[in-house]
């Protein structure tokens, strides 16, 4: 503890500079001066926190900004008003085959071929004047060509000012996307050939399966047409011989004879029908062959006016002549009804949902199918139910899918649907799936009445 006498003894200065004995106040000052001392220096600890603070934060940014800049597969160069190059990323070092210490303050205008340099140098100068530098194409002095082309962007780097101190260029490299964007489409090419050639196979091998139907289809008419002939045959026998006899001497009753013998009035009336039934015949394998024809071709077809009610008639029966146990098929459309459009997709579209709901119902004695159609506001209408059992709702959204199949493995190729939807949407119509409230399932089909008017 102090004394009076140590008080006198001590002394301190004013901020006047005159001494001052501690017993006259001056303890009071030096509690002042250390108090202001004390907040000088935990303003000092503050300021350093402070600035530690900022700086970690800096250098978390530059961090940031240099992993971005270096992840980038753009190349990047700034450069300043002068056009010498400050900083670059590391693509551009890749690009051109040269470290960025090797590529500071040189032209930027060094960094590209002689083609390109007069336009590089005009970037800063179009920038100045407040113009817009964007996808201007130019090349790399590369050593490797093939990512020597790039696509840049400009744009002009301001200080705290808004003043211009350079220019940042930013350049995607194309040559690498347009080799990209022709393996693509190289594959989608092959691609579209694959899809091309199993749309085929999956006709051959409804076609395949329809072979027996077609046969008996087929041997109607023929079988017709080979009748009238030998009947035709005899006929004309008759004829030449009656005719010959004509230009003999035989008397008037005589010919009368011969004439009622060879039946020549019977002849006279059975000709004509004959002639007319063979054609029919004739016409009819026509009409089937042509029917195969369209069926398994994978040209592009033509538009033509054709009686889709013939059609389906045609095609149920190619289908059902051919299942071990029929299921009946009634149908309920009307006896004409006319459309343009592509007679030979819309008739596998039939083929094939036929098909589907006869296989649905195999070796049910008790199976139906029933085809109703009509024409309503500008389209045609064609549905095609079974008394099945109906589609499980897990897999009503996947039965138009390439590939799906309920089938074992080597009863179906699972594109039958898959392509019937397809051809349907390429008319321009559509082909949809659902069940029926009293069991079994139903498609439809619409297309176009004039496919020509819709497009």
């Amino acid at each position: 503890m102090l004394t009076t006498e140590n008080h006198k003894q001590l002394t301190i200065k004013t901020p006047t500079n005159r001494a001052l004995p501690l017993g006259e106040g001056g303890e009071d000052v030096w509690i002042d001066v250390i108090q202001k001392m004390d907040e000088v220096y935990s303003e000092l600890v503050d300021s350093q926190t402070e600035l530690e603070e900022k700086n970690a934060r800096l250098e978390e940014a530059h961090a940031f900004i240099g992993s971005v800049v270096a992840a980038m597969t753009d190349v990047l160069i700034v450069c300043d008003t002068n056009g010498l190059i400050q900083q670059v990323n590391p693509a551009l070092e890749t690009a051109v085959g040269r470290r960025e210490r090797d590529l500071l303050a040189m032209p930027l205008t060094d960094l590209f071929d002689d083609a390109s340099r007069k336009t590089v140098a005009g970037f800063l100068p179009e920038l100045k004047n407040g113009g817009v530098v964007a996808q201007r194409d130019v090349s790399l002095s590369a050593p490797d060509s093939r990512n020597a082309l790039i696509s840049v962007n400009c744009t002009p780097r301001c200080d705290h000012r808004g003043r211009l101190v350079g220019m940042v260029l930013v350049g995607r490299p194309i040559g690498e996307l347009q080799r990209a964007y022709r393996e693509l489409d190289t594959a989608h090419q092959k691609l579209t050939q694959t899809q091309q050639r199993m749309l085929v196979s999956e006709k051959m091998a409804a076609l395949g399966r329809l072979v027996a139907g077609v046969a008996h289809e087929l041997n109607n008419p023929i079988s017709f047409v080979f009748g009238n002939m030998y009947a035709l045959k005899r006929y004309g026998e008759a004829i030449t011989k009656y005719l010959s006899a004509c230009n003999g001497k035989s008397g008037p009753a005589e010919m009368e004879t011969l004439r009622k013998d060879l039946k020549i009035d019977q002849v006279l009336r059975d000709i004509g029908p004959l002639v007319d039934g063979t054609l029919e015949g004739a016409e009819r394998v026509r009409d089937i062959v042509q029917d195969l024809r369209r069926f398994s071709s994978n040209q592009e077809e033509t538009l033509e006016a054709f009686n889709v009610t013939r059609l389906v008639r045609t095609a149920a029966d190619w289908v059902i002549k051919t299942q071990r146990v029929k299921p009946s098929v009634r149908l309920d459309v009307p006896d004409t009804l006319e459309i343009r459009g592509r007679k030979g997709q819309l008739h596998q579209i039939i083929v094939n949902l036929v098909q589907n709901a006869a296989d649905v119902l195999e070796g049910d004695p008790n199976g139906e199918i029933v085809i109703s159609g009509e024409k309503t506001d500008g389209e045609v209408i064609i549905r095609v139910a079974d008394n099945g059992p109906g589609i499980p709702p897990e897999r009503i959204d996947k039965i138009f899918e390439p590939f799906f199949t309920t089938k074992p493995i080597g009863a179906g190729t699972g594109l039958g649907l898959y392509v019937s939807y397809n051809m349907a949407v390429k008319q321009g119509g559509d082909l949809t799936a659902a069940n029926r409230p009293e069991g079994g399932a139903e498609f439809t089909v619409r297309v176009p009445a004039d496919e020509h008017a819709s497009a």
